[in-house]
């Protein structure tokens, strides 16, 4: 497994590399910016975890264009090994996009005070930035295995839209459900339901992919 995983940041280095830099930049622009309108900081944090996140799914096309895919199958490894590795990889890199928001976010905040109403709202951009990633990677594994490397960029527009639209859903069912406005301990328990939901597809869609994975070419 650690072999796989060594790999599968070597294939991501040089994109991560990329986005890291532009990250970076983008970090201490929103962090010198006065945050009187917090759009910048919203975006930053979003464009943080979804961005590490999708940069790790989108290495496995740089993997099958230098026919790796295709020799590790030769390697005493199991096909279910190499898709959990995947599944780490994302979440490995999910924890840096983190990382990159926790900061550029508490350096906003030391310079220009706490931009939002609720105290509870930059705790709701990390769960909508978590879960996104996490049905987004829970939704196009699957879908890789089944359809094919070349369709690699077509599968990751796809479970992007869908994991934003089915964390904008679970997140219109919350607020239809709890009493309007919410209070503190709503709040906290609606962003721990999307985080649930997130999490379970997450780990569902593992089995799921590796069942696929290992009736391929067989």
């Amino acid at each position: 497994m650690r072999g796989l995983l060594k790999n599968n940041f070597y294939a991501a280095l040089s994109n991560m590399k990329a986005f890291s830099v532009v990250m970076l930049f983008f970090g201490v622009f929103v962090a010198a910016m006065d945050n009187e309108v917090p759009s910048l900081l919203i975006g930053y944090m979003l464009l943080g975890m979804v961005g590490f996140s999708l940069n790790s799914i989108a290495s496995l096309r740089i993997e099958s264009a230098g026919k790796w895919s295709k020799y590790k199958l030769t390697a005493p490894v199991k096909r279910a090994a190499i898709v959990k590795s995947h599944f780490l990889s994302l979440l490995l890199w999910l924890a840096v996009g983190i990382a990159f928001a926790g900061i550029g976010t508490a350096l906003s905040i030391a310079l220009h005070g706490f931009p939002f109403d609720r105290n509870t709202d930059v705790f709701m951009l990390f769960v909508v930035g978590i879960g996104i990633s996490l049905f987004t990677g829970a939704i196009f594994f699957p879908l890789f295995y089944l359809g094919g490397e070349e369709r690699n960029e077509a599968f990751i527009v796809v479970s992007l839209l869908c994991g934003i639209g089915t964390v904008m859903g679970l997140t219109t069912l919350l607020n239809a459900l709890f009493p309007s406005p919410m209070n503190t301990a709503q709040i906290i328990l609606a962003g721990i339901i999307i985080l649930g939901c997130a999490l379970s597809a997450f780990a569902l869609s593992y089995p799921l992919t590796a069942s696929i994975y290992h009736k391929r070419e067989r």
